[in-house]
């Protein structure tokens, strides 16, 4: 959906001064606390249900074979003891008897109940008072049908039998009638359904006391965790939020080796290099202020004087000289600002052109005759070189090569030497420019093609510059699909390295740079 015309997007929010608040509604700590109590209490319930559907089928197995051994003793002793009469065809027993209070014994020792019905359903004998009650009726036909079959046992009310769920294992009572054994009887042993006392119990308490005294310390382990995880992240954003106001002082303790150990490790790095760029930008706008304001200034003072005649008629082409140098320090100045506002903007393009390599070198190195002259200074290798036909952009190598021209005859020493070397292979062409002098410093070595980057604060007449040069220099070579590179040794030399593809589409690897670095002990401006 478009905006209407009186109507413009909304602009994100811009954060001026202050860190932006953010309102954590909840916190990664309780979501990692909570998201694990979950998980143990899940897990927990998981092993407590299946538990208790072993405990009880252990225990449901326990009390089938124990109430069936039971009904089978009680069985053995009616049918040997018990009183049969044939007229009824149905078995007696009396409490009192012998048999009946061996039953009664039985009972109470296996904390059983024993009811004796006979071939009707019709309850006989009932060693408990309490089930006497529920007993008047017959005991359901599927019951004496399976209890006929040999032996009983199901966990339930027997089909409404019972007011509530027993364990009742049944047998049946075979008698000798004197036609023949027959069926008089059946003996049940019934207790109630539950395993609220004894060995279950026991068992289950044993299990909840420990799994709950292992789920305090979990949790306890859980939040210690959740804790160490998420705190070096909260100081991360604490630290991102003075990141936003400009304090780059804050750094990240790292604690562990873990992804969260990297991150940090990580986040440090970064606000390493965020300082550094930091520094780097309030250097350059301390730079960009003087570098403006000197040959300003100075072209306004001759041009006054000249105006004003305070400077005779016969001095103005000497200061004019001074201007002219002074404008051209400005246009270059303006040069390498564009050249970085296309870089940033990705618009540095390469217009290939096969051109000569050496020649370009020789008009490049004839504009500095008259400094390297004056200095005193030895070129050597030139006369190694040969006619060079690259397939490259002109106007962009001649920036980097007169960059890297300048500096050398800039930083070598009076009477000192700056040599040429060229390597070719099939696929590239490696041009060095080497220069005795000072050298460069092992720290700043590895800056020296970072934008802005200038080791040496002074600004002698000799060290101009933004620190924008070899970064520009950089940039132009890995457009063309080649690098650059430098080694130094400190007050011996320092030799800039740039290789070239010969043809558009090979590029050849990258070299280690980091190998490239030569200890120095000794300071000065890094070269531009």
């Amino acid at each position: 959906m478009k905006p209407r015309a009186d109507q413009s997007p909304k602009k994100p929010k811009q954060h001026k001064g202050k860190a932006p608040y953010f309102r954590v509604r909840r916190s990664l700590f309780k979501k990692y606390l909570i998201f694990g109590i979950a998980i143990l209490l899940t897990s927990f319930i998981a092993l407590s249900v299946t538990m208790y559907i072993f405990v009880n089928r252990y225990w449901e197995t326990e009390k089938k074979s124990s109430l069936i051994d039971t009904a089978n003793r009680v069985a053995d002793v009616i049918e040997s003891s018990s009183t049969y009469l044939p007229a009824a065809h149905m078995l007696i027993i009396d409490k009192e008897s012998p048999v009946g209070l061996t039953v009664v014994n039985i009972s109470e020792v296996i904390d059983a109940d024993i009811l004796v019905v006979d071939n009707t359903g019709v309850c006989a004998y009932c060693s408990s008072d309490e089930l006497a009650g529920y007993t008047a009726e017959a005991m359901p036909s599927y019951v004496l049908g399976a209890t006929a079959q040999g032996e009983f046992f199901e966990s339930g009310t027997l089909g409404g039998y019972f007011p509530n769920a027993r364990y009742t294992a049944g047998v049946p009572i075979i008698t000798d009638t004197g036609s023949g054994d027959a069926i008089l009887a059946f003996c049940y042993a019934s207790t109630p359904a539950t395993f609220v006392s004894g060995l279950p119990v026991t068992f289950l308490q044993i299990f909840f006391t420990a799994a709950g005294v292992m789920l305090v310390i979990i949790i306890i382990f859980v939040a210690s965790m959740s804790y160490s995880m998420s705190r070096p992240l909260k100081q991360m954003s604490n630290a991102a939020k003075k990141f936003a106001v400009g304090d780059f002082s804050v750094r990240v303790k790292v604690q562990s080796d873990d992804e969260i150990g990297e991150l940090a490790t990580a986040f440090n790095y970064m606000a390493d290099s965020l300082s550094a760029s930091e520094g780097m930008r309030r250097s350059f706008i301390s730079n960009v202020s003087h570098e403006l304001k000197t040959p300003m200034t100075t072209i306004a003072g001759f041009i006054d004087g000249m105006l004003d005649g305070t400077i005779p008629p016969e001095r103005h082409p000497h200061y004019m000289k001074i201007v002219s140098n002074e404008v051209k320090r400005l246009s270059r100045l303006v040069t390498s600002m564009l050249s970085l506002s296309r870089i940033d903007r990705g618009e540095l393009k390469v217009n290939r052109q096969r051109f000569d390599l050496f020649s370009l070198i020789i008009t490049i190195l004839a504009s500095y005759e008259q400094k390297i002259v004056a200095r005193k200074l030895h070129i050597t290798g030139l006369e190694d070189f040969r006619s060079i036909t690259v397939n490259a952009d002109p106007d962009l190598m001649y920036q980097v090569i007169y960059n890297l021209i300048e500096n050398a005859v800039k930083f070598t020493d009076e009477g000192g030497t700056i040599h040429f070397g060229v390597e070719e292979t099939r696929y590239d062409i490696s041009v060095m420019i080497s220069n005795t002098g000072p050298g460069i410093p092992p720290e700043d070595i590895r800056y020296v093609f970072d934008r802005f980057y200038k080791t040496d604060k002074s600004r002698s007449i000799d060290k101009k510059g933004m620190g924008l040069g070899l970064f520009i220099a950089k940039t132009i070579m890995r457009l063309h699909g080649g690098d650059i590179y430098v080694e130094s040794r400190v007050n011996e030399f320092t030799t800039f390295t740039f290789r070239l593809p010969l043809t558009e589409t090979y590029a050849a690897p990258a070299r280690n740079t980091e190998s490239k670095y030569v200890e120095t002990t000794a300071g000065r401006e890094t070269e531009e």
